[in-house]
């Protein structure tokens, strides 16, 4: 009884042998919708990918706005939060000074704000280190040439995966609301 079961055995490794070998020959590899096509595909895909990165920058458009006026907003937002504005970063101008040609600058206006919350700075590192790249934070403020009346608030996310990161998410988003809300307010 055993040698048959012996025999079955083989028989079963002789028939994934054959099957393995049979995969691999170069009629199933040489097909046309064959492994290396797939493998090409996968492979460009992957590629693809990493060149071009996830979208996380969050806008928030207001219409009919003035710049100094939502300048002045994300300002009062900030501080409102109990922080303090490290710098603002006169972007625009800097593009101007040291772009090869001043035509293709893309706006009107711009600049980022930076600022930091020394708690929220403590949590993120203690929950990941490497973290520390989200501080400071910063919100852009900009229009793009030929639309003035059109102001745009940017960030970029900090994601989700950690409480701290979800509280920075949220610190943002409070920010650039109360920015545009104040924005908006006509004196």
């Amino acid at each position: 009884m055993r040698s048959d079961v012996l025999a079955g055995m083989n028989s079963l490794e002789c028939q994934g042998k054959g099957l393995l070998r049979q995969m691999c020959s170069l009629r199933l590899l040489g097909a046309p919708c064959g492994a290396p096509h797939f493998f090409l595909v996968f492979l460009c895909l992957l590629c693809f990918s990493a060149i071009c990165p996830a979208q996380d920058a969050v806008v928030v458009r207001l219409s009919k706005a003035d710049f100094r006026a939502a300048h002045d907003g994300l300002i009062e937002a900030i501080e409102s939060e109990g922080l303090v504005v490290g710098s603002v970063l006169p972007f625009r101008d800097m593009l101007a000074r040291t772009a090869v040609g001043a035509e293709t600058i893309p706006y009107g206006e711009a600049e980022i704000v930076q600022f930091c919350s020394g708690a929220l700075a403590a949590e993120l590192v203690r929950e990941a280190p490497e973290q520390l790249t989200l501080c400071p934070m910063s919100i852009a403020l900009y229009t793009l040439a030929g639309e003035p009346s059109e102001i745009r608030l940017a960030y970029r996310s900090p994601g989700s995966s950690t409480a701290g990161r979800q509280r920075a998410g949220s610190l943002l988003q409070r920010i650039v609301q109360r920015a545009a809300e104040l924005a908006r307010l006509t004196w």
